[in-house]
């Protein structure tokens, strides 16, 4: 039994972990954080939404730190593993491109045939759109060099230099900041609101759902940082870094489409 249980631990081909409990963890946090909103919204008590947040962030950092053995100290993450974990996460891109669509299509349905509810016009009577060429110009220049520095610094990883690769990695996380406060800035100051009308609606959902990735990958990217620092990558094998980096960049992607179709055009 013993040499059985053995020979299931070492590395293979194929991604066998552990039983773990995460998943269940997991599933009862965001069950009782929706339980918990739902309370807040209708007894205004937020006592069931902090215990869901609480029991999802325990659950992250101890499937976190569980991945990080198997990947770096136990040697699981085999050649194929690793190719396996590529598709995964291309996969939850793509998934990330739908979901981002299903905004986009929504703005071009309401901009393109605007209905006579709104005065049969784009953008409707009554809301002031934001100057594109202002705080949203701003956030596209940050964006755009944090993924020059994610660039820069994945490729100082390849070439085994760690200190350009600490720098680079803190730089992409603080302009990852400096976009969120510019964003959290620009809400505060706008002339709408999310009830005015399918406009502010369609801004302030598509615009903040982006704000909640570039949160996700900051995170995603601290979390690499810190991993970094550890000495848990090197160059032939940092997959979590790559993936972080991906994510990156399509966080970068969907901006530049906002800022043209929303921001610009939509103006």
């Amino acid at each position: 039994m013993t040499k059985q249980k053995n020979l299931l631990l070492q590395p293979g081909p194929f991604h066998l972990v552990e039983p773990s409990p995460w998943p269940l963890t997991g599933a009862i946090g965001a069950l009782t954080t929706a339980i918990g909103l739902a309370m807040w919204f209708h007894k205004e008590t937020m006592l069931g939404l902090y215990l869901g947040l609480l029991l999802i962030i325990l659950t992250m950092l101890q499937w976190w730190r569980d991945v990080v053995r198997e990947g770096t100290f136990l040697g699981f993450h085999t050649k194929r593993v690793v190719k396996g974990l590529r598709y995964g996460m291309i996969l939850f891109i793509l998934s990330e491109v739908l979901f981002f669509f299903a905004f986009f299509w929504a703005f071009f349905h309401s901009s393109l045939a605007p209905t006579p509810e709104i005065g049969c016009c784009w953008p409707p009577i009554g809301i002031e759109p934001l100057n594109p060429f202002g705080v949203p110009l701003l956030n596209t220049a940050v964006l755009l060099a944090s993924g020059v520095t994610v660039t820069w610094a994945h490729h100082a990883l390849m070439q085994g230099d760690r200190r350009e690769t600490l720098q680079a990695l803190l730089l992409t996380i603080l302009l990852g900041g400096y976009f969120t406060v510019l964003q959290a800035m620009e809400y505060f100051e706008a002339p709408f609101t999310i009830a005015d009308s399918v406009y502010g609606s369609t801004f302030f959902v598509t615009t903040g759902f982006h704000g909640l990735h570039v949160i996700i990958g900051s995170t995603f990217l601290s979390v690499c940082l810190f991993r970094a620092m550890s000495r848990h990558f090197n160059p032939t094998h940092h997959f979590g870094f790559e993936a972080a980096a991906w994510y990156w960049h399509f966080v970068d992607v969907v901006w530049i489409g906002l800022f043209l179709c929303l921001y610009w055009w939509g103006s």
